[in-house]
């Protein structure tokens, strides 16, 4: 009897999304992937070719630009820090939490940093926004910070995704009402900032 075997390429190959898979969630008997499947999404990424995967064309735009668009390997860091915080959408809010199944604002932006690379990131809201250093709304890109301030400082931050009919769109923890969200931000009253080189 045959043996019909699923492709390994992953669908994004197909689609022309983005490939990419969380460090943190490769690292879980849930996200693990087989070697050939790690190899076309690295491929994917970075525009090489894998044995087995050459029949699937050309590596999509999205995937081929990336590096342009983020820039550094700080870029790609600040990118991958999103993505991260993405998949903790759905988590509960814990005040002081540092995950990795309940957060704070500040708690959920450190995890996210850590997981792509980002070492010694600072763990409160203050210390992230001296951290970055402030650029203008429309230079945000995926994955910078979005920090929120009135006269007593800092008081929440949240990581920016896009632009969205002309408001932002960010991931964050925000109270105890609401678990890890995306959405809006409630105010206009918050500045950019990033960690990019």
């Amino acid at each position: 009897m045959p043996v019909t075997r699923r492709s390994t390429m992953p669908t994004a190959a197909l689609t022309g999304r983005s490939a990419y898979v969380p460090r943190h969630r490769l690292e879980t008997p849930r996200g693990a992937r087989s070697p050939l499947r790690r190899a076309a999404s690295v491929a994917l990424a970075t525009g090489t070719a894998v044995a087995g995967t050459a029949a699937f064309g050309p590596v999509a735009p999205a995937a081929a630009d990336h590096g342009a668009e983020h820039g550094s390997g700080d870029g790609w860091r600040v990118n991958d820090a999103a993505d991260v915080a993405v998949n903790q959408i759905g988590d509960r809010y814990e005040y002081g939490g540092t995950g990795p199944d309940s957060f704070d604002c500040s708690g959920l932006v450190q995890y996210s940093y850590r997981k792509a690379g980002f070492e010694h990131f600072p763990r409160t809201s203050s210390a992230q926004a001296d951290r970055a250093h402030k650029i203008a709304k429309e230079d945000l890109k995926r994955g910078d910070l979005m920090v929120f301030a009135d006269g007593g400082g800092v008081y929440h931050v949240a990581l920016f995704l896009r632009w969205e009919d002309g408001h932002a769109v960010m991931v964050d923890a925000q109270n105890e009402d609401k678990p890890v969200e995306r959405h809006r931000p409630w105010t206009s009253d918050w500045y950019a900032a990033t960690v990019r080189g």
